[in-house]
């Protein structure tokens, strides 16, 4: 949040050039404050999992927020009960009439199809189109930033020949960025994907900007340059063990995964995970919400 102070206190001038975010008594005063209405598109197959992971980070903001639940409505979950879907979640044909102060689109196991082979790729498009006019800041993450990159700037994937597995360091490439302030100039994401994007396909596209990026796992946190639009490649939402539950499936299921890098001690899977993404994660998630929603949406959408 905002640091109010005299217009002419002598640090103003020293806090401005470091990016700290300062507001005088004259903008103060004019501000109107209201509670931020966030959507969620959840598409994660373990739908009540994600939602308490998304919610710690959120939660962790002085601002007060609605939330609403979206599944796809041209698709049948296989994994969360019925009922918890009718009780909690909604379709985007009851809200697409409606403006929203952000929305985050998660991730989904479904790397191996080609976008268009998505079974519900078509509603995907209209909520992707959606966004541009009824949310502020659309945060997109994993498979949800890849589809978003294609959808809006022709972006697309590639396979890996092996899954990027593991918590990776990331190294910020413009720290003049707000939804990076107070990073330290390098931190750790957990990333699990088969898919891929290149940096010279982004660079490519003039409105997007390169905000971090690892030497192992590529680049990571993508934005507009209005931040309207914002891609994160990892999962820095998961839990400490979240990467070990989907190592030990992989395992059950027959599949010849890697042990998830820089994670175990001692490469170990017997030893409990190292936590070292969990700060930046709660940073990153409350930089999204101040700087590029609650800076930037009207106080009133009509």
């Amino acid at each position: 949040m905002p640091i109010n102070i005299p217009a002419d206190l002598p640090a103003k001038e020293i806090l401005e050039k470091e990016n700290i975010f300062i507001m005088d008594d004259a903008r103060a005063y004019q501000q109107d404050i209201r509670p931020l209405n966030i959507v969620i598109l959840n598409i994660m197959p373990e739908k009540q999992k994600t939602e308490v992971q998304l919610l710690r980070l959120l939660g962790n903001s002085p601002l007060q927020l609605n939330i609403t639940f979206l599944r796809p409505e041209t698709h049948v979950s296989k994994t969360e009960k019925q009922q918890h879907l009718k009780q909690f979640y909604t379709t985007f044909n009851k809200i697409r009439h409606k403006k929203f102060d952000g929305m985050i689109i998660t991730g989904a196991p479904i790397e191996h199809l080609e976008f268009e082979e998505v079974s519900y790729w078509e509603e995907l498009k209209e909520i992707f189109a959606w966004t541009n006019q009824n949310v502020t800041s659309t945060l997109h993450i994993c498979w949800g930033a890849q589809a978003g990159l294609y959808y809006h700037y022709g972006v697309n994937k590639y396979s890996l020949k092996e899954k990027c597995f593991g918590v990776f360091k990331h190294d910020i490439c413009n720290s003049s960025v707000k939804i990076v302030r107070g990073f330290d100039d390098q931190y750790y994401v957990p990333h699990s994907r088969h898919t891929d994007i290149k940096r010279q396909d982004i660079e490519a596209v003039e409105a997007l900007e390169i905000i971090s990026e690892s030497a192992e796992a590529g680049v990571c946190l993508v934005s507009s340059k209005d931040a309207k639009q914002v891609f994160l490649t990892g999962h820095p939402e998961y839990d400490l063990l979240t990467l070990r539950e989907e190592y030990e499936r992989d395992l059950a299921k027959g599949m010849n995964t890697a042990i998830p890098l820089s994670y175990f001690p001692d490469n170990d899977p017997a030893r409990k995970p190292v936590q070292k993404w969990k700060s930046h994660a709660h940073l990153l998630f409350a930089n999204w919400l101040n700087y590029c929603v609650y800076q930037e949406t009207p106080y009133e959408w009509e």
